[in-house]
């Protein structure tokens, strides 16, 4: 049989973490379950990640990818800024609805790190890539549509990602979807009114005219 490349094997120990991480739980998945589930043995995991540490930080990662794809997909310019992220908000619902196992096993991940000696980097490193990723879609769109922010990039996507958070955190809670798209809906209102038009580009003035 053909030795599939380091990188694919790490994707695919990543992946079958996360579906025993979301079954069993975060403190009951141990490295022999994970190669287990992804059908390899316990020298190739250990040969692909050398530390825990490295194990989550990727977990953390490929769902936080999981969810950015799809909201890329849906945040192509629309008609208005409103609809342009309402349509992102909307993708990212159905993603939470499909896999609630997985956006709860977010929070696990947090407090498995904040309570483990050794792993508190992890995370801040999940909600600074919250972050990260709110400014990369943020700016995209700033290009894209052409328009300016009265506040911080930065600013925003910390709003946005904390928003995102409790409001997830609430939907796992309640499983009110209904509620949580009319906050959607306040949040977007909101956002939109936190952009200006750019400024008109004046005019770059030619050269004179050669004397006739």
């Amino acid at each position: 049989m053909a030795r599939k490349p380091s990188a694919e094997r790490r994707r695919q120990l990543t992946e079958a973490a996360i579906r025993a991480m979301t079954r069993d739980g975060v403190p009951r998945t141990t490295t022999r379950s994970i190669a287990a589930e992804a059908g390899v043995s316990l020298s190739v995991f250990h040969y692909c990640f050398d530390s825990k540490q490295a194990l989550i930080e990727s977990v953390i990662t490929t769902i936080t990818d999981h969810c950015v794809e799809v909201v890329r997909e849906a945040i192509q310019p629309r008609s208005t800024l409103e609809e342009t992220i309402r349509a992102g908000f909307r993708a990212y619902w159905d993603h939470a609805a499909a896999h609630p196992g997985e956006h709860m096993l977010t929070y696990e991940l947090t407090q498995y790190a904040l309570r483990e000696p050794g792993f508190e980097h992890l995370a801040r490193r999940q909600y600074e890539l919250y972050t990260d990723t709110y400014a990369g879609l943020l700016d995209g769109l700033r290009e894209s549509m052409g328009f300016e922010l009265s506040v911080p990039v930065r600013v925003l996507a910390g709003y946005l990602a904390a928003m995102t958070d409790g409001l997830t955190l609430g939907f796992l809670a309640l499983r009110d979807e209904k509620a949580c798209m009319d906050i959607v809906d306040t949040v977007t209102g909101h956002v939109a009114s936190l952009v200006r038009e750019q400024p008109a580009r004046q005019a770059v003035p030619g050269p004179a005219p050669l004397p006739g």
